[in-house]
């Protein structure tokens, strides 16, 4: 089982989490995004950049991903592929997606650009709170204790 991570707009504090837990579990996990970041050296912690581009970071992910693997990610279509590719996926703020759950979540998606698209301001999420940070870290060690993170 590996652990991949949409990398672009994962917030830096659960980066750090990822890379404790990949280095104390000795788990792959490999970051993926279209600009250069830094990460510790470590066996257990791989980074590929892609080009810029719609969705390139996105397909990089679902071409490697595979079923068992542990995909972060608040990128819901991405989810869903990923949900249907048999991987697990967690959300930065510790959300499991699910397939009884994306559906819902494509329309809430889907719906919320069209009232941006209209010239509805809608704002966006919730700076990452400490709850966020202890759910997201919780349902990690759980995936990583049993492979599940429900």
């Amino acid at each position: 089982m590996k652990i991949w991570v949409d990398a672009d707009a994962c917030p830096v504090v659960i980066k750090e989490t990822l890379f404790r837990a990949a280095n104390r579990t000795q788990t792959l996990t490999t970051l993926v995004a279209n600009h250069t970041m830094r990460i510790p050296p470590s066996p257990n912690i791989k980074f590929q950049q892609v080009e810029h581009g719609f969705d390139v970071a996105d397909n990089k992910i679902v071409k490697q991903l595979e079923s068992g693997d542990l995909l972060i990610t608040s990128d819901i279509p991405l989810a869903a592929e990923a949900i249907e590719k048999g991987a697990t996926v967690l959300s930065p703020r510790g959300e499991l997606y699910t397939e009884s759950n994306i559906r819902a979540r494509l329309n809430m998606r889907d719906f919320m650009e069209g009232l941006r698209n209209s010239g509805v301001e809608v704002g966006g999420p919730n700076a990452l709170s400490q709850a966020d940070r202890q759910a997201f870290a919780n349902k990690l060690n759980r995936w990583l204790s049993k492979g599940s993170a429900d």
